[in-house]
């Protein structure tokens, strides 16, 4: 599950939000603003379909190839793992290096190394097979950051009142990536092969360079004097970011797991596997672009969004298996059902974040401007890539050890403790706020009286 400035105007307070924004906002885009959708758009299609494609069939070759569930979480989780790091790195040195750059760059080594991914078949079996799977994953993870921290800074420097509504219209080709990816890679590897998803997906990408090298604009910056650790000590910026790693290592548990109980519990083939993971990927598209939308426009629904997003999160893992306590009957419909919930509670769970991350930001004196849109774009890759090494690693051990529903189970409490935490958090700050407005009371009454006398002085003495 992104969560997502223009240099003609300041940005307002809410970060992303819109306080006055129409009347600041142009109706219509300008030619440049075009090109960085553009360029978004095509990077998140062919990165998301690259990424998702391993999904339907690749854990079930690794294990052909000897390796256990658990080594399987930790390939997919090694990704997310070095997409923290590189986060980290890209984003501090992001205007030291150049926002289309590191792009551009990130896009064409991404391509590459999914190309690469295709002729690991060819790869003897056991630990040479699974050291090289590490290998070009985590090539794959840092060119990915690179492409993917790059893109979130560019598109807030181009808009800068509507951060929220562009992310999340931007999601919506990440989820069409998400889409396609594992019902195009199901198909191609039953027809063609292990080769055949990887080599064309890889392709498409790298012919996306050239054009994104042509339209997309450069962005000059000054270097900022705050850093990712004054970020993450401000206690909102913390809450929100335990939020988005529940909800990427949400994303990230079913990766592992879910092919393979599908598999094993209604014995579909990979084809059809693929389908399944449609309905998340399709309804997290859809509904990320409407809540991108409201959270400009009413910034003041974030938090309700981040609170209720987590929690039916965590009503949507519980049914999953679903838990046994329950005692419902695992059924292929009730599954896609819940995944179709979980996709649009994703969308209010993590588009909302970035905006909030930011207006955090510029509230307590981060400067506007691409150096701290890199702080930002940094710091949300960052955590978004910790939980989403959590979640396959995690998962797939917990998938070994006690089973899918079990294991579906202890996510979702996560999720659930994340949107308390969110929701006991914005209580006791709506408290600490309306017990500041009667302290200010007095003070102002005292001024009043203070001018009073000197007000009416002057008619005295002329009476």
């Amino acid at each position: 599950m992104d969560a997502p400035e223009n240099p003609e105007g300041p940005r307002p307070p809410g970060g992303g939000g819109r306080a006055g924004g129409d009347a600041e906002t142009p109706r219509r885009l300008s030619r440049e603003q075009l090109f960085v959708l553009i360029s978004a758009a095509s990077m998140n299609l062919g990165s998301m379909m690259g990424y998702s494609v391993l999904g339907p069939f690749f854990p079930k070759e690794a294990e052909k190839k000897g390796a256990s569930n658990t080594v399987i979480g930790m390939i997919f989780g090694c990704y997310a793992l070095f997409d923290l790091l590189a986060s980290l790195v890209f984003g501090k040195y992001l205007v030291h290096i150049g926002a289309k750059f590191v792009f551009v760059a990130g896009t064409f080594v991404s391509g590459g190394v999914t190309v690469l991914f295709g002729v690991l078949d060819q790869v003897p079996d056991g630990p040479i097979f699974i050291a090289m799977c590490f290998l070009v994953r985590i090539m794959d993870a840092i060119s990915f950051s690179a492409a993917i921290m790059a893109s979130s800074s560019i598109i807030a420097k181009a808009f800068p009142n509507n951060v929220a509504t562009v992310l999340g219209s931007l999601e919506t080709f990440s989820g069409l990536g998400l889409v396609l990816g594992p019902p195009l890679g199901g198909f191609l590897y039953q027809s063609f092969g292990y080769e055949v998803p990887f080599i064309l997906l890889g392709c498409i990408v790298l012919l996306m360079v050239p054009l994104n090298m042509y339209i997309l604009p450069n962005y000059d910056a000054d270097v900022g004097k705050h850093s990712f650790w004054k970020l993450i000590t401000l206690p909102k910026v913390g809450l929100i970011a335990f939020v988005i790693i529940s909800s990427s290592s949400c994303f990230g548990f079913l990766d592992p797991t879910l092919s393979l109980f599908v598999l094993e519990k209604f014995n579909l083939p990979a084809g059809y596997v693929g389908l399944v993971f449609l309905g998340l990927a399709l309804s997290y598209t859809i509904s990320s672009p409407l809540f991108g939308l409201l959270s400009d426009k009413m910034p003041h629904l974030r938090k309700w969004f981040l609170v209720f997003g987590n929690i039916i999160t965590a009503g949507c893992f519980i049914l999953l298996g679903p838990v046994p306590i329950l005692h419902i009957k695992s059924q292929l419909w009730l599954l896609v059902l819940v995944l179709v919930i979980n996709g649009v509670s994703a969308g209010m769970s993590i588009i909302p974040t970035f905006p909030e991350i930011l207006s955090c930001a510029h509230e307590n004196g981060f400067e506007e401007g691409l150096s701290t849109l890199g702080l930002v774009s940094g710091f949300f890759g960052a955590v978004w890539s910790l939980g989403a090494f959590i979640g396959p690693t995690v998962g797939g051990f917990l998938y070994e050890k006690i089973g899918f529903e079990w294991a579906a189970a202890i996510q979702g409490l996560w999720a659930l403790i994340c949107g308390l935490a969110m929701g006991l958090f914005y209580l006791l700050e709506h408290i600490r706020r309306k017990r500041s407005i009667p302290q200010n009371i007095p003070s102002t009454e005292q001024e009043r009286t203070a001018l009073l006398p000197n007000e009416i002085y002057p008619y005295t003495i002329l009476e």
